[in-house]
């Protein structure tokens, strides 16, 4: 008798984990919940897309309503502002600027890390080199991924920010046409913007990748009230991007044609990036230690009036990527 309950408990524990070697449990059809999600159309939302387009929220539960935006900092102001209960693909740097705020908002897991943030600029300026910045009207999304790279590659090649006249290009269009136009001089941007504008600029263009080997992160955040409330919500929309996580290796083709189209992008971008991508569900040190990072050096350019950085553990919620993919979790002084 001990020895049959011995196993009930093991299957139990199997079923109620996500039991990752076992499959993915779909939901019980009637328990459907509607989850608001904040984006912006970037390939760190691909798992998000793979996973609406094969249907797997629906198998778990979950209805998905859309709310785009510009940039993943903008969708994490919206989702602070109570239009969304989920911001998907969002980096990491908007999440350290609302740390120094305290901010009541939470990373349940992270899709993506990739390299896709350049600097173009334009040649007629007298730029050729990074050490041509200096004193140039360079174009940036403030408050986004794309300014602290632009900061950290300046910094690498001893030039400050106060060095350059940073300009606030806030949307997709204006991240190709300001410096094409010649209202600025180079833009920090990502792909595809990056190459939009170099295709603009022809053979007036000089380009630099701008991240030093640093990758991007593709978050999952949320509120920390949505998190503690809806704890099986959460646990099952991961869920289903597990399962997107898993059609991507069993569906290379597929998935790139998924992501293609519905972020709009030419085979030739594709062929260039796909491999820039790490499309995996997880939250590991990296994360934290790259979030440390850019919170030093907002505190050395002086963007924040803070001395020391934020404890990032206390941004990072583990508990439903933890009962969906426990592997996947692995951040010191976090079980």
């Amino acid at each position: 008798m001990k020895k049959i309950t011995g196993i009930l408990a093991v299957i139990i524990l199997l079923v109620g984990s996500g039991a990752w070697f076992w499959g993915f449990q779909e939901a019980d059809p009637e328990e459907t919940d509607t989850v608001t999600v904040a984006y912006a159309s970037f390939e760190p939302t691909a798992l998000f897309w793979i996973a609406e387009d094969r249907h797997f929220f629906e198998e778990n539960g979950i209805n998905i309503t859309l709310r785009e935006y510009d940039s993943g900092a903008a969708s994490l102001d919206a989702l602070m502002n109570g239009e969304a209960d989920v911001t998907v693909g969002v980096s990491e740097f908007p999440l350290v600027r609302k740390a120094f705020l305290d901010a009541d908002i939470s990373v349940i897991g992270n899709i993506d890390k990739v390299d896709f943030i350049y600097l173009v600029a334009r040649q007629d300026r007298g730029i050729t080199n990074i050490s041509d910045l200096r004193g140039k009207r360079i174009g940036t999304s403030i408050g986004t991924v794309s300014e602290f790279h632009l900061g950290r590659l300046l910094m690498l090649h001893g030039i400050a920010m106060q060095d350059i006249t940073l300009v606030d290009v806030r949307t997709p269009a204006g991240w190709v046409n300001a410096v094409a136009d010649g209202d600025i001089d180079a833009i920090s941007t990502a792909q595809p913007y990056a190459n939009a504008a170099r295709d603009r600029l022809g053979a007036n263009a000089v380009a630099w990748p701008a991240q030093s080997s640093q990758p991007v992160f593709g978050l999952i955040v949320s509120t920390n009230d949505w998190i503690s409330d809806q704890p099986e919500t959460a646990a099952r929309f991961l869920t289903a991007l597990a399962q997107a996580e898993e059609y991507v290796h069993t569906h290379p083709a597929e998935s790139r044609a998924i992501v293609q189209n519905r972020l709009n992008l030419d085979a030739g971008y594709m062929d260039t990036v796909w491999q820039q991508n790490q499309f995996a569900l997880s939250l590991d040190q990296s994360l934290i230690t790259a979030m440390e990072g850019e919170a030093r050096w907002m505190i050395a350019s002086n963007l924040t009036n803070a001395t020391t950085i934020p404890d990032f553990h206390d941004y990072i919620a583990t508990e439903s990527l933890s009962s969906v993919k426990p592997a996947s979790v692995n951040i010191i002084g976090i079980e």
